[in-house]
Parts: structure tokens; C-alpha cells; sequence
């Protein structure tokens, strides 16, 4: 603390038997002018040194944050698949396939993350005795920039359909798109490693894992060749959560599981989903099931366990959008978390109000557990 330095001023006037001493006192300048002296004949100048009263320690300033992540389920953009047909014979306008209400939220997220649920190639031949294989041409990657798309998850058991090139070749395309992919790579030490995206200040790592497949055919990768990062046995999946929690400040788990088009779980998303939490994880947000799953919450922490096919085939099916809303500041945290209805057909349209959205609210209270579906929000009981 700076000191307060008060010039005094000492006049000593000697007349016959008086001494007069006058010396400024801590007061203002205005009366000090106002202070009436006679003209000394003799002019001391000194210095005094006043200690200031204790000022309050200022409070630190807390960093505010506000930002949201929104989540889509499984999306195929593959030539061969149900709804590719439908984009052409649209003239190639998405928003001839999405609700532009959907796609409007997707933009406007502050990081959108989608199911990227085939490959990007030319090349590569179908995997044998799979019964589906989906491929897409590189230029399709186009697509996920219309919708706003900032990340994709790849693993799930659709990212190896035509073999390993076509993989690779699906890397480099959202590499030169400018799409961080999480859950797959080049390598293992590329399939295991987090993706850090830096929002508002904030950290945010994205850990995602398959365990979908009955019968295995997407490879996991190795030291040396391409793949996907499996879960069917956590080790190498909770280790990376677990490196994603020393350096990040949020940490959201992508698993690929459940039994396909069945709202019912299988007791290992709930066995498994609880270790993820454990391990580090804020929130789980599942797909691969096609069709929707419900909602739960464990020791705070929110897991959807499905969100459906978003734009995948021609059923008629439940989808969603989920927004987490990370807000608030370094002495609390909040995090919401927001339902979009929506129906998938060839045409994903949203159910944002209406009897069309009660009713899909009752449906998913139905298949949730320890959570409330109220307002379009998913909250703890």
C-alpha cells in the first residue's frame, strides 16, 4: 500500500516572553487557506509520515460463463441409405429434409455435436455378411456444415462399412472440412485422445466409446491401424475420462450402445453409466438404439441414454435435439438440460409446442428414471 505523505509547515515566532508553534494538521487544502497565521520570520519545512486506515481487500472478480452444447443422435448421409433419395429429389436443400426450426437451434448452439454414422469415400468394398453398409461421397460432408455441425462422433459400428480406407478416407475429409471427430482415429492413441473445445472461457473435453455391435466388425484401432475405440471392456475408455477430468473443466461421455429400436435398457448403460460418472464424466449422451431412450440422473450428473435416429431412415420415429446449458460462475455451476421433440421420417420435423409435444413429453416420462421431463426440460427429481 502506497504511503500518504503530508507536508508540515512550522512557524516559531519568538517575541518577548511567548512562542508560538503552528503546524498543519491531516486536513484538506481549502483549510489549511483558511487557516490564519502571521508571516514567520523564520520558515522550518518537515516531513511526516501518516499511516492510512485499513482499506477492504477488494473482492475478486468470479468469471461468468454462459454457453451451450446441443447434442443430435445418429445421421446418415450415405448415397445408398433411406434418405439421400429424398435430399435429391429436393433439389439438395436440407432444409427440405430438417425442420429449418431444428437446424436453426443447431446453428445457433454454441458447439453442436452429431452421430456421424457412415464413411466419406469412393473407394472400399462392404464389409462381408454385414447387412448394412453405408458410404457417402466426400462432398456430403457439406452438409454438416449447413447444420451448424462443430463436432462429430465416429464411434459407432457404421464409420468402418466399406474397410480401412474408406476410413482413412473418411479422416481425411472432415480433416479438410475443418470437423473435429472424437472416438475413432488413425491409430489407438488417436481413438482414445479427447477433444478439447474452448467455449467462454471454459474447457469442454468430448470422450466417446462403441460397445454396439452383437457380432464385432468395426475394428478397434491399434498402434498401427485405423479404428474405432470400444467399451466393452471400460479399461481404456475410463482412463481416457479420467485424463479428460485433469484437464478440462467439463467433461461430456459419448457411448454407443443399447439394443437397437428398443426404449427398454440393457443393465449394462446403467451399470456403465454410473462408472463414467464416476470416473469424471458431467453428462452421458448416448445413441445407436434408433429410436429414443430415456432420461436419468446420477449423482447429479444427467445421462440420456438414447437420442434416436435424427435423420437416418425413412421410420417414423421419436427423435430429439439435447442442449445442455452450462452457465454460471467460479463459486456455481448450473447446468440445464433442454428437450427438443422432434419425429423422424425422410422429413425431420420439430414438435417445439402443441398436444404433438405433451404427448411426446408423456412418452418420454414413461421410459425415464429418477428424472422429471417437464417444460422441455430433463430435471432431478
Amino acid at each position: 500500500m502506497k504511503r500518504k505523505k503530508i507536508t508540515t509547515l512550522l512557524f516559531i515566532f519568538i517575541t518577548q516572553n511567548l512562542l508560538f508553534i503552528a503546524c498543519s494538521t491531516p486536513a484538506s487544502q481549502d483549510n489549511l487557506a483558511n487557516t490564519d497565521v502571521m508571516t514567520p520570520s523564520t520558515t522550518i519545512e518537515a516531513t511526516a509520515t501518516i499511516e492510512p486506515t485499513a482499506t477492504p481487500t477488494p473482492t475478486p472478480d468470479l468469471h461468468e460463463y454462459d454457453f451451450t452444447v446441443t447434442f443430435a443422435g445418429d445421421l446418415s448421409l450415405a448415397d445408398n441409405g433411406d434418405v439421400m433419395p429424398a435430399y435429391v429429389e429436393r433439389g439438395e436443400d436440407i432444409a427440405k429434409c430438417i425442420d429449418p426450426q431444428l437446424i436453426s437451434i443447431m446453428q445457433e448452439a454454441d458447439i453442436m455435436w452429431i452421430n456421424n454414422e457412415f464413411t466419406y469415400s469412393t473407394t472400399g468394398q462392404p464389409l462381408p455378411d454385414k447387412a448394412y453398409t453405408f458410404r457417402a461421397h466426400p462432398s456430403r460432408v457439406s452438409i454438416l456444415k449447413e447444420l451448424g455441425v462443430d463436432i462429430v462422433g465416429l464411434a459407432n459400428n457404421h464409420v468402418y462399412d466399406y474397410g480401412k480406407q474408406a476410413m482413412l478416407d473418411t479422416l481425411d475429409t472432415l480433416d479438410e472440412a475443418g470437423i473435429p471427430y472424437v472416438g475413432a482415429g488413425r491409430n489407438l492413441n488417436e481413438a482414445t485422445t479427447p477433444y478439447y473445445m474452448e467455449e467462454d472461457g471454459k474447457t469442454i473435453a468430448f470422450v466417446a466409446a462403441s460397445r454396439a455391435e452383437k457380432t464385432k466388425m468395426t475394428p478397434q484401432a491399434t498402434e498401427d491401424n485405423p479404428g474405432i475405440l470400444r467399451c466393452y471392456d471400460n479399461t481404456l475408455f475410463l482412463e481416457e475420462i479420467k485424463e479428460a477430468r485433469e484437464n478440462a473443466d467439463f467433461v461430456i461421455a459419448l457411448p454407443h450402445w443399447g439394443t437397437e429400436y428398443s426404449t427398454t435398457l440393457e443393465q449394462v448403460q446403467i451399470d456403465t453409466a454410473k462408472e463414467y460418472i464416476d470416473a469424471g464424466a458431467d453428462a452421458i449422451i448416448g445413441t445407436h438404439t434408433h429410436c429414443i431412450q430415456g432420461f436419468d440422473f446420477y449423482n447429479g450428473k444427467p445421462i440420456a441414454y438414447s437420442l434416436g435416429n435424427y435423420w437416418f431412415n425413412s421410420k417414423t420415429l421419436d427423435s430429439m435435439l439435447v442442449t445442455l446449458h452450462f452457465y454460471g460462475d467460479d463459486n456455481q455451476q448450473n447446468l440445464d438440460v433442454e428437450i427438443i421433440p422432434a419425429i423422424q421420417t425422410n422429413y425431420t420435423t420439430s414438435l417445439l409446442t402443441g398436444e404433438d409435444a405433451s404427448n411426446y413429453y408423456k412418452r418420454l416420462q414413461d421410459i425415464s428414471f429418477n428424472a422429471v421431463i417437464e417444460n422441455g426440460k430433463a430435471q432431478e427429481p
